[in-house]
């Protein structure tokens, strides 16, 4: 437990120091008037919702007008985000997004009723999170123990996933695997933790966030992680290439988006809010607590960020072959 304080206590510190904390003067007296509805397209409990309530929080006192969260989770992120691509432009229905919802969902679905490109301003990049596998405490105790349990092929093993993220993970580790595992889909982390602590599946893949409390308590157990960097509060947990796996650096992200149309002016005044709120220590050691690194960005380098992720991906799905309709 040391350990963690410590490195918590160091990566919150570096953090500070890379985030910029801007001191204009506010870009409309009129906005906002009245109370910010972010919508949160995930059930409460998870590591966006859990963001979005540290954050909005922040902002909501930097911008002396409360944020409220409104959870709207179902069809892999579909219906939270064509609830904001569809409300008006005035800055009073903001979207937390992840990853999947702004640039895999578009290669998983024939049609989707948002587009993630067209239909949004993006305001600013967020957080962070880890992917790890992870196991019951009583199931393998290393990678390398699943592997070898996977090549023995006596039982059969299955994985949850509560994102796309996580499922093309899954996906893309079962070939190393050598056998077939089944996927269990569930609705975000809260039930893919569930899942693992009821031993309904061997193992899953999901950001830390949920987790964390159980890793603490050493009921589940972390086997490695899908990004090349260090994760600061596990930081004995292998990468994937340390245990000889190849995969790509994967971890999921989460940004601020408002509807398409939104004024320059009231884009402007919420990256403000949100630079200010991710530059607080108070706001940032709360996330990393819970395995979220805080991770600003202006509205431009967001829209260049979710470009270059839709071309980085694409190809990726494609060979996996996985589509929705």
């Amino acid at each position: 437990m040391k350990t963690f304080q410590v490195a918590a206590a160091l990566a919150v510190s570096l953090i500070c120091a890379a985030i910029p904390v801007h001191a204009q003067a506010p870009a409309s007296r009129d906005y906002p008037s009245r109370p910010i509805r972010m919508i949160v397209p995930f059930p409460a409990g998870g590591p966006t919702d859990l963001l979005a309530r540290v954050v909005g929080q922040r902002m909501g006192e930097l911008m002396r007008q409360p944020i409220v969260v409104d959870n709207k989770p179902g069809a892999n992120t579909i219906i939270g985000a064509d609830a904001v691509a569809k409300a008006a432009p005035d800055g009073y229905t903001l979207l937390m997004a992840i990853d999947n919802t702004l640039v895999m969902n578009q290669y998983l679905y024939a049609k989707l009723p948002y587009d993630p490109v067209q239909d949004f301003e993006p305001i600013g990049k967020v957080a962070t999170t880890p992917l790890v596998v992870m196991t019951h405490q009583a199931g393998p105790q290393s990678m390398q123990a699943l592997l070898a349990q996977s090549k023995a092929g006596a039982a059969a093993m299955s994985y949850g996933f509560g994102t796309f993220t996580s499922q093309l993970s899954g996906e893309l580790l079962k070939r190393t695997l050598g056998k077939e595992v089944v996927s269990v889909p569930y609705k975000g982390s809260a039930g893919t933790t569930q899942s693992l602590l009821t031993k309904d599946v061997t193992f899953t893949i999901d950001g830390i966030t949920t987790a964390m409390p159980h890793f603490e308590k050493g009921t589940l157990r972390p086997l490695a992680r899908l990004s090349a960097k260090p994760i600061p509060t596990l930081p004995n947990v292998p990468s994937m290439a340390d245990v000889g796996i190849k995969l790509p650096d994967i971890d999921v992200w989460m940004a601020l988006l408002a509807p398409k149309g939104t004024p320059a002016a009231v884009v402007d005044e919420l990256n403000r809010a949100l630079t200010q709120a991710l530059a607080s220590k108070d706001v940032q050691e709360k996330l990393l607590g819970a395995g979220l690194l805080a991770d600003a960005s202006s509205p431009q380098a967001l829209r260049s960020f979710i470009a270059s992720e839709a071309a980085r991906w694409r190809p990726v799905i494609a060979e996996a072959g996985i589509r929705i309709d």
